[in-house]
């Protein structure tokens, strides 16, 4: 079987995602994040330029809300925002360790960032679970025991979530760069008594952020920055994407091309909230290359000027919503049937997955079987072809029948022990010797 058969097998699994249950908009951004959108993108990598105290109930910890600069794929300055919680008092010699939380969909408007909910500081809370209490996802995994072990933890929000600019949704370059940035951040700030040793951890989105991130050891050496010398030890991945199974064996051709961008429109179709996600693809990916996309090459006319304005104003489950309220189950009328431009935009997607070299930190992955979101072909692949690399990477289907949003919970009591593990300086295993099961 061809890897474009593969390709159209990964996309297929998508189609089984639930349309999301009514919802508002979020609220409009607060002025914090009002005065930092207003701001350019001047200063070293990491280089914080606004912050404020927020309160938390964790035990022993203080937080703020900081905008710092980071730069995007294309390697254009940006401003993103985030979140940042250390313990209370003195650090020890040498510094406190990093964890940089990189998180799953929220949307595309500037009002989306996690940071900007009532009470930022506190445990990942979901949407969809039952528990959920908020319009979108919050919060921060394992936080209260990452306080109490002593580590400094900073959850960025992403360029475009906060800050200013259009956000480049699912480019996971763009974010593992906001995730190494956010880290440099943290480090920069005397506040917290950070030091240089760090683990990127992420879901969904963001497991596709630190997956990329241990394959940017260029990005993670950059001298100048805010807070040179991060050493990065470890990356924690929760069913993350990985565009780059969607490459043909062979370089791009304008048929192969086309067969990708069709597959992927088919595979995206079945459901509002599945199209919707598509959408903010290619609004994200016409976002970093503003003077080589047009929104108009995948849109129609009416469709481009639809979608550019619902994903400028409003967060994930709200755009399903207003999709739906326009469009009914007429959604797919809004793309173009012969797509222009076909192979620039599939190899933005693709290169969108970051350098295709082996990660320089070991990386572990924790997935579960009823995953619909992302399809866990995506991450097989990953760990195909980073351990052919010569990369170290672990990868655990959890036990039990789970969800992508039960993928967090079950995988905390896993990657605990294992980031403590990276931290103390002992070797991780050789993930690439066989596939794991949770028993």
């Amino acid at each position: 079987m061809t890897l474009a058969k593969r390709t159209l097998g990964c996309l297929a699994l998508v189609a089984a995602i639930t349309v999301a249950p009514p919802l508002q908009a979020a609220p409009p951004v607060a002025p914090f994040y009002a005065a930092v959108a207003a701001m350019k993108p001047d200063g070293k990598l990491g280089q914080v330029i606004a912050q404020e105290a927020v309160t938390t109930t964790i035990s022993g910890a203080r937080a703020w809300r900081i905008a710092y600069i980071s730069s995007d794929m294309a390697d254009k300055p940006t401003i993103a925002t985030a979140l940042v919680i250390a313990p209370v008092g003195p650090a020890p010699a040498g510094g406190r360790p990093v964890m940089s939380w990189a998180h799953g969909t929220t949307g595309t408007a500037q009002s989306c960032g996690p940071s900007q909910v009532v009470d930022p500081a506190a445990p990942l809370n979901e949407y969809f679970l039952p528990s959920g209490n908020s319009w979108t996802d919050y919060g921060v995994p394992a936080l209260a025991e990452f306080i109490t072990a002593g580590y400094v933890v900073v959850a960025t929000d992403y360029q475009g979530l906060g800050g200013g600019g259009r956000h480049q949704y699912a480019l996971a370059e763009t974010q593992a760069r906001d995730s190494i940035d956010a880290i440099r951040a943290a480090g920069a700030m005397k506040e917290t008594g950070a030091g240089p040793q760090a683990v990127i951890y992420g879901w969904s989105q963001g497991a596709a952020a630190a997956i990329t991130a241990a394959s940017m050891p260029d990005y993670l050496a950059r001298q100048g920055t805010a807070f040179d010398g991060v050493k990065l030890v470890g990356a924690v991945a929760m069913a993350p994407e990985y565009f780059r199974a969607l490459a043909p064996s062979a370089p791009l051709t304008d048929e192969s091309a086309a067969a990708v961008m069709a597959g992927t429109a088919k595979a995206f179709s079945n459901s509002v909230n599945n199209f919707n996600h598509l959408a903010m693809t290619l609004w994200a990916e016409q976002a970093a290359y503003p003077d080589r996309l047009k929104l108009t090459d995948v849109f129609t006319d009416e469709g481009a000027a639809f979608i550019d304005e619902i994903m400028g104003n409003k967060c994930v489950h709200a755009a399903s919503d207003s999709i739906t309220y326009s469009y009914g189950d007429q959604f797919t009328s809004l793309l173009r049937p012969d797509p222009a431009n076909a192979r620039l935009w599939a190899q933005t997607l693709i290169d969108s997955a970051g350098p295709d070299v082996k990660p320089i930190v070991p990386v572990i992955i924790f997935w579960g079987t009823k995953d619909v979101v992302v399809p866990p072909a995506m991450h097989k692949a990953y760990r195909e072809r980073m351990c052919q690399l010569g990369g170290n990477v672990t990868r655990v289907q959890l036990k039990g029948d789970l969800t992508h949003f039960a993928t967090p919970a079950a995988s905390q009591p896993l990657y605990l022990p294992w980031i403590a593990e990276r931290l103390a300086g002992t070797p991780a295993p050789d993930g690439c010797a066989a596939e794991q099961v949770q028993k």
